[in-house]
């Protein structure tokens, strides 16, 4: 079990990566994604000739083990997004009131939410786009993470407490999310 283990990324055409300590930059045609990979465990190294990525642990322990394949997955997570970009789609439902969602600048406003006077705000992080159309509320970002926390908080933003929700089910909800990486 002292042996080491490597696993080899290659990468897509038109993706470039750049490693400067422990942070790793991955530029691509849709947008650049950046991601700190902090472990003294794993080794990584990025090869200009070949486009190639390695990620080399010390020992083969399970841990490590563990490490590198979680490590292997963020790092398809960010060639995927800068491919195209991570989508996640909310429904708006509005049973009792009409509500009225829009956005301005970079901020999200919820209009009379279950019929209350103040509009409900929300602050988008940098990074994310969001657009309104209809009944249909679409992030997108190259950031898997970032995409994901914007569309939790958007459904959180409209979050029934003292009420029924079986009967109170206005709100707008994650309908779908940005397919997995595909392993290369």
């Amino acid at each position: 079990m002292t042996e080491k283990m490597v696993r080899e990324l290659v990468l897509p055409p038109g993706v470039s990566a750049k490693l400067e300590g422990t942070l790793l930059t991955v530029k691509g045609p849709k947008g650049e994604t950046k991601r700190d990979f902090h472990d003294p465990r794993i080794t990584m190294t990025v090869s200009m000739q070949g486009n190639k990525m390695e990620l080399e642990s010390r020992r083969n322990t399970r841990r490590e083990k563990t490490i590198l394949h979680c490590y292997r997955a963020h790092i398809l997570n960010l060639i995927q997004g800068v491919q195209e970009p991570h989508l996640y789609k909310l429904k708006i439902c509005s049973g009792h009131f009409p509500m009225t969602v829009a956005v301005a600048g970079q901020e999200l406003i919820v209009k009379n939410f279950l019929g209350e006077h103040k509009p409900r705000k929300m602050a988008l992080p940098a990074g994310v786009t969001v657009k309104v159309d209809g009944t249909e509320v679409t992030v997108s970002s190259p950031d898997i993470e970032i995409a994901g926390q914007a569309a939790a908080k958007i459904e959180l933003l409209c979050r029934i407490t003292n009420r029924d929700i079986r009967i109170f089910q206005d709100g707008i909800y994650i309908t779908s999310k940005s397919s997995k990486a595909v392993s290369a």
